[in-house]
């Protein structure tokens, strides 16, 4: 019984209660005292208020056949029509003689209308009701994802493979994957296995308005997860600020901007897997910054502190509560000094230079001064020279 429950206990019955019917903190708590009160919850069908059926169905037939005639004109032209057919004693239009222009749109959009009518409304713009709007709190907890999409270039207008980027807002831990297309049919199965790549639970999944995420298929997937979801917010570039500097500083500078076809989709996502991901996360140091607010309430963020995704999540406050059930520490442990920075650098770049050799074109080397072999060439060489500095 919930109300023999300790206090600590109430409250974790709660939040698993809002986590799986998604009902808001003040309805549950209305339900919960309807519950003490009544001793029982049922369904409260409240008496609404009808206002009286001024125009029948006839009156709405008799409109579409008027605006079949005529082509559906605007309304105040055929409340001009109507009020000029009772004047010629056609007493069936007395009722829609004296109808309102706004109410002549209102009975347009009635099924009885729509039966007869030949000609149909513009067509208007779709409202997606999936995901909220707003800026995700992590509370200093990991978990909390921003995703992204990024776009290999087109070339002789053939889309290029597409990047998935998924950055963790406390931790900055991050997880990268690579699809031919993205659809639901590809994205669904890669989001979930990436999503389960990271090692603590997911609780959130905020992304940009991008209508590749923003469907279904994904919310579906995500809800049975009980991950939360948003979306950025209008006029609020910095929302998704955080993966759209990753975009920049890991996957356009290791992957450069030429185009990659879709059938190399495959090989890039196993590189990611097998050493691009374990690189970023164990080996590559990351800015977190530090936001102080002068005198005047200006914020500025200087990065002071210099980390590696797994040095940062070591650094929570008892961080085996965050975990999944099938991951320890000692296994983090163990993959992060299993090599060096520089060693798995070294492994990484070795198994990056064999994925370019097999996305270059076929042939391309005997036309070492054209264009894209030469830009291709330039851009990998200043890579992989700035990423051995780093």
């Amino acid at each position: 019984m919930f109300f023999d429950l300790k206090r600590d206990e109430k409250g974790l019955l709660r939040s698993y209660m809002k986590a799986m019917t998604g009902i808001s903190e003040s309805q549950l708590t209305r339900l919960i005292k309807k519950q003490l009160l009544a001793g029982k919850i049922t369904a409260a069908w409240g008496q609404r208020n009808k206002f009286p059926v001024v125009y029948t169905r006839e009156d709405i037939e008799l409109l579409a056949e008027t605006d079949n005639l005529h082509e559906r004109l605007a309304g105040p032209a055929t409340k001009n029509i109507l009020e000029r057919k009772l004047k010629f004693g056609d007493i069936r239009y007395k009722r829609l003689s004296s109808i309102s222009v706004s109410h002549i749109y209102n009975l347009r959009e009635s099924p009885a209308y729509r039966f007869k009518a030949l000609t149909v409304s513009k067509t208007k713009s779709v409202q997606v009701a999936i995901w909220k709007r707003g800026k995700p709190n992590p509370r200093g907890k990991p978990g909390h994802l921003r995703v992204d999409t990024v776009h290999q270039g087109d070339l002789d207008g053939v889309k290029g493979v597409y990047h998935i980027n998924m950055v963790d807002e406390v931790t900055q831990w991050q997880i990268v994957a690579c699809v031919e297309a993205i659809s639901e049919a590809w994205l669904e199965d890669v989001l979930e296995a990436a999503i389960l790549m990271f090692p603590f639970l997911i609780r959130g999944f905020h992304l940009d308005n991008g209508g590749e995420f923003i469907n279904k298929q994904v919310a579906g997937m995500l809800g049975g997860l009980l991950i939360k979801q948003s979306k950025s917010r209008s006029g609020r570039t910095n929302d998704n600020a955080l993966v759209e500097g990753k975009n920049g500083s890991v996957i356009r500078k290791h992957m450069g901007h030429w185009h990659i076809e879709r059938r190399h989709a495959d090989g890039i996502h196993r590189f990611y897997m097998e050493y691009f991901n374990i690189y970023l996360n164990y080996h590559r140091p990351c800015g977190f910054a530090t936001i102080t607010v002068d005198e005047k309430g200006k914020r500025h963020r200087t990065c002071e502190i210099y980390q590696t995704p797994y040095q940062a999540f070591r650094s929570l406050k008892k961080p085996e509560q965050y975990l999944r059930e099938d991951v320890t520490l000692e296994e983090l442990e163990k993959t992060a000094k299993a090599h060096s920075a520089n060693g798995f650098a070294k492994l990484m770049q070795n198994a990056k230079a064999k994925l370019f050799r097999e996305v270059l074109p076929k042939g391309a080397q005997t036309f070492r001064n054209g264009g894209l072999v030469k830009k291709f060439a330039t851009e990998h060489r200043r890579e992989i020279s700035c990423s051995s500095l780093d």
